[in-house]
């Protein structure tokens, strides 16, 4: 794991001060995937949460079948924000019934106040090289703009880093989001998991819209990392997570930071809450003692 530490290490260096620990925190729907939604907000606003992402491929329905509409009055009762509402899977094997689903998933979030939808590559083995990546990324984004400006919408878009991913490097992302015209509307997911997977390379804080948060703390190498190693950070995380907010902040990015892990044992527990207010302490501590 020396490798992961050299790498991570290499973005310390970057100035800053106190100020980048008053981080704007929020949680992820996969946190606590058992709580229903309502209870979900109760959990964010109990954390001081700045928002919530929802997501619509957990067990049963979207909103527990809730309307949108009311959800959208508990957020702004809690207040907090909506910041996205995911996925689009495999957005960039683009057809007809993906502008239908997109659409779809667009009216809801609307209604339900969201800022954003969220935009999940296809992860199949196929478009992996960089010339294809852009491609198909290029083809999809093009014809989403205009759906999503008719919408008032912006999109989270997520590079993954695994080896059979369509979109893996932040840098193809960020060519396409240019060729397509679309700066102020796409935006992409930073994933400190993912980045990491992906061998770090550059941020775009100025393109980046939202932060996820997730720990790795197994003696495991980074090509064999899956969503279920995915912990909350604390102070055996592998990833660097400290460091590549502090990266972000320093470089201007002050959006929100948002917990994404995938663990099952994550997911057992009955009450979350304490163990992400002292992941989210550690977070904090970590970035003062890195200024």
């Amino acid at each position: 794991m020396e490798y992961v530490f050299h790498i991570a290490g290499r973005i310390l260096g970057v100035a800053g001060g106190e100020s980048l620990t008053m981080l704007p925190f929020a949680v992820n729907h996969m946190t606590a995937p058992k709580l229903g939604w309502a209870a979900f907000l109760d959990l964010a606003q109990s954390l001081g949460c700045a928002g919530v992402e929802f997501r619509n491929d957990l067990a049963g329905k979207l909103f527990d079948g809730a309307d949108p509409t009311a959800v959208r009055a508990a957020v702004k009762a809690r207040g907090l924000r909506l910041l996205a509402l995911a996925e689009v899977k495999m957005f960039n094997d683009w057809s007809e019934a993906k502008r239908a689903e997109a659409d779809a998933l667009m009216q809801i979030a609307v209604a339900a106040g969201a800022e954003a939808v969220s935009l999940i590559p296809r992860n199949d083995g196929v478009a992996t090289d960089r010339k294809d990546s852009f491609k198909v990324t290029e083809t999809a984004l093009r014809d989403l703009l205009p759906m999503l400006k008719a919408h008032g919408l912006k999109a989270m878009v997520e590079p993954l880093g695994f080896a059979v991913c369509s979109l893996r490097y932040k840098d193809v992302l960020a060519e396409v989001i240019h060729a397509v015209g679309g700066v102020g509307t796409y935006f992409m997911v930073h994933d400190t998991f993912h980045h990491a997977l992906a061998g770090y390379g550059p941020i775009y804080p100025e393109l980046t819209g939202i932060v996820h948060v997730s720990g790795v703390k197994d003696q495991i190498y980074l090509d064999d990392m899956r969503d279920p190693h995915r912990v909350l950070v604390d102070a055996d995380d592998m990833l660097g997570n400290v460091v590549q907010i502090r990266a972000l902040r320093a470089a201007g990015y002050a959006g929100p930071v948002s917990y994404e892990p995938f663990a099952p044992s994550v997911h057992a527990m009955a009450d979350p809450t304490p163990a992400l207010r002292a992941s989210m302490e550690f977070i904090r501590k970590g970035l003062t003692m890195a200024a």
